[in-house]
């Protein structure tokens, strides 16, 4: 199912939520500027390599830009390629909008990289050993997901579903577009060869967790669980 858009409309101008997305934009244009073999040395350089940010190993000198730490959060706005980019914008712009009209602009901001923090350690702590970098905003996108599950499963999403070569648009709620999508992500983490690289199962789940974990700690005290969705 590829989400189009929601009929949860906001009482604020998302900002945060433009703001990360013009920001992930940029940085991909400019590692497309960078040439083939400059854009693998960035996903290396600030990418997520769980062998140096858990597992004590260190870079050549020529890949080492930032300290693995720092790499925690620079790897949230770098991507592989333009399906990379678009999936994620497109669900954070769907979703982001009414967490960040739940939050405030500046606790979405500190939601949104903890989520994506959160979701960094799960896809690194069961493979310290990995040298495969992990990159993408989709970490921290799956916090919005848990959040918005939690805010607002009642609201409905519409959603474009491939039927083989037809396409057929329905309107689901919330609960059954971010259910099912969070089903799809456990199941695709229990059939996953992590030596191979690929999606990063284990962060999406992660960060969808931390989503629902940290929602009662950043959202406004009026803003209800499970509301009803608004018109």
């Amino acid at each position: 199912m590829i989400p189009l858009h929601d009929d949860n409309p906001t009482t604020i101008t998302p900002l945060l939520t433009i703001a990360f997305i013009i920001a992930c934009v940029l940085v991909f244009l400019w590692q497309l500027s960078l040439g083939a073999q400059g854009f693998e040395a960035a996903v290396f350089r600030l990418g997520v390599i769980p062998a140096t940010l858990l597992g004590g190993k260190t870079l050549p000198p020529e890949l080492a830009l930032v300290p693995p730490s720092v790499t925690v959060f620079s790897s949230m706005f770098l991507h592989g390629g333009w399906m990379h980019l678009i999936g994620n914008m497109l669900y954070l712009w769907i979703f982001g909008n009414n967490i960040e009209d739940a939050m405030g602009h500046v606790r979405f901001v500190i939601f949104y990289l903890l989520c994506g923090v959160a979701a960094v350690f799960a896809q690194a702590l069961p493979d310290t050993n990995s040298t495969i970098p992990m990159i993408g905003a989709s970490g921290a996108i799956s916090g919005v997901l848990g959040a918005y599950l939690l805010l607002y499963p009642r609201a409905h999403v519409l959603v474009l579903i491939p039927l083989g070569v037809y396409m057929r648009t329905m309107r689901l709620p919330a609960m059954v577009v971010l259910g099912f999508w969070f089903v799809l992500q456990l199941v695709s983490s229990a059939l996953a060869d992590p030596a191979q690289g690929g999606v990063a199962f284990g962060a999406h789940i992660g960060g969808f967790v931390a989503g629902m974990v940290l929602l009662p700690l950043f959202k406004h005290r009026n803003v209800r669980l499970f509301a009803p969705p608004r018109h």
